[in-house]
């Protein structure tokens, strides 16, 4: 299974190197991709939108699941078992019937296609990433800590600001790399939402690989690959680092 999922990435790296302009022949080794990927203007725009939406969309996603989590950790209310799963059911719709319902919608209500409708659907479909990964963390979180805090005379702002925060934190800091990662990787919604000026990497690479696999195409997800591991690697540092 290892082998089946990381020999082609594996390749795919080997060959972004390469010197020749055939995607799959190996004629020596070579940074010339790279460097005529960093200099193309509509690599560096597309990569500036990217992080721009995945970081607006994360932000937004992981406080509105912070909120959601909140609510689930008061009092119980009517109902509550279900909407749990109402708020994981984009989890398992499949992408494109979201991405063809947001257009609909969008088109509906007036919302141009561009920078803000793909924040807004980024951000509506990253919060069930985010709200699992806090209200996992918060259902094992000891309630004893917040009400010492109570029984010590601390307000419910300071019982949060100085016990609930700092624990849920990790939680948090995880939740949002995991909303980030889905939305820089996005490339569904984002073909259907995006504008003629809101092009993302995902969306660049598709327009390069239409042209033919090169290893300039190689060269890009590799950057996009490193990029991923790279914010992964973080999660599970916070996570190894929250369990201790």
């Amino acid at each position: 299974m290892y082998v089946y999922l990381y020999i082609p990435l594996l390749i795919l790296i080997v060959f972004s190197f390469n010197g020749g302009r055939m995607a799959t022949i190996w004629e020596g080794f070579s940074l010339r991709w790279y460097a005529e990927v960093m200099q193309s203007d509509q690599f560096r725009a597309a990569t500036v939108n990217s992080l721009v939406v995945a970081s607006c969309a994360a932000f937004l996603a992981t406080t509105l699941a912070t909120l959601a989590a909140l609510g689930f950790r008061g009092r119980p209310i009517r109902g509550q078992g279900m909407m749990v799963p109402f708020l994981s059911f984009p989890l398992v719709i499949p992408e494109i019937v979201t991405a063809v319902a947001t257009l609909i919608f969008f088109i509906s209500i007036g919302v141009p296609l561009g920078m803000v409708g793909l924040i807004a659907a980024h951000t509506v479909f990253c919060i069930p990433f985010a709200f699992i990964t806090i209200k996992a963390r918060m259902d094992v979180m000891d309630d004893t800590l917040e009400q010492a805090a109570n029984d010590l005379y601390a307000d419910p702002r300071r019982t949060f600001f100085s016990v609930t925060l700092p624990l849920l934190w990790p939680a948090i800091l995880a939740g949002f790399i995991l909303a980030f990662i889905v939305s820089l990787d996005d490339f569904v919604i984002s073909l259907f939402l995006a504008g003629p000026s809101s092009t993302t990497l995902p969306i660049y690479m598709f327009g390069m690989m239409r042209l033919g696999v090169t290893p300039a195409v190689n060269a890009v997800s590799t950057i996009l690959l490193v990029m991923s591991v790279l914010f992964v690697l973080i999660a599970a540092w916070i996570n190894r680092m929250q369990r201790k």
